[in-house]
This record gives structure tokens, C-alpha cells and sequence, in this order.
């Protein structure tokens, strides 16, 4: 049986870090993504959620320092866990997505003539 982790998503950036790790640049970043929908009675709603994505820089990524705020993406990965102690001492748990593909949608798509 295979198993499948794959989430794929497009929306805006909100804020971005990099920091270079080794010889690699490494980007953490927020993605904002809308879903839009009309209650019964007719309102429009738009619920908004915010993903933080971790993208190393390499093959089938943008110029990670070309990112900004309000940089529109998509992109694909998979989602994964991470755990670490509060200064509390409490466990905390978090999730985050792992991007492996990474592609600006203000740039035009080259021709494939």
C-alpha cells in the first residue's frame, strides 16, 4: 500500500525569512490561501487560512530572494509535524509544509513553441 502526503496550494505570501544554511538558501515564509463561499441566505463569505511553508532554494524554485509580501505562488509539497517545549515546559505541536515546487504567478510562463 502506498501512502500519500501531498498538499498542493495557491495563494499569497504574507511575510518571508531567509537565511542561508550551509551553501543553501532556505525560505520561511506564510501563504494566505481564500476559500469563497455563499452562506443560504445569499452573503458572500471568505474564510481565509494561513500556512507556514519551509522552501530550500534548488531545482523547480523561483529566486527565493525574489519572494516578497504579496508575492503570489503556487506550490506543491507535503505536510509534516513539528514538535518542540514551550519555555513553560509544555509540549507544543505545529504544521508546517514542505515545499518542493515552487513557481511565481506574476512571472509569464515561457513559450513552448
Amino acid at each position: 500500500m502506498e501512502h500519500i502526503n501531498r498538499i498542493e496550494l495557491q495563494g499569497r505570501v504574507g511575510n518571508i525569512r531567509t537565511n542561508i544554511v550551509g551553501e543553501t538558501r532556505v525560505a520561511n515564509f506564510s501563504l494566505a490561501t481564500d476559500y469563497l463561499y455563499k452562506t443560504r441566505e445569499g452573503a458572500a463569505i471568505s474564510e481565509t487560512t494561513w500556512h507556514n511553508v519551509v522552501a530550500w532554494s534548488g531545482r523547480n524554485m523561483p529566486d527565493l530572494e525574489r519572494i516578497t509580501v504579496g508575492t503570489p505562488l503556487h506550490l506543491t509539497g507535503r505536510l509534516r509535524t513539528n514538535r518542540y517545549t514551550a519555555a513553560d515546559g509544555t509540549e507544543k505541536q505545529f504544521y508546517e509544509v514542505f515545499a518542493y515546487r515552487v513557481r511565481r504567478l506574476d512571472e509569464e510562463a515561457p513559450d513552448n513553441q
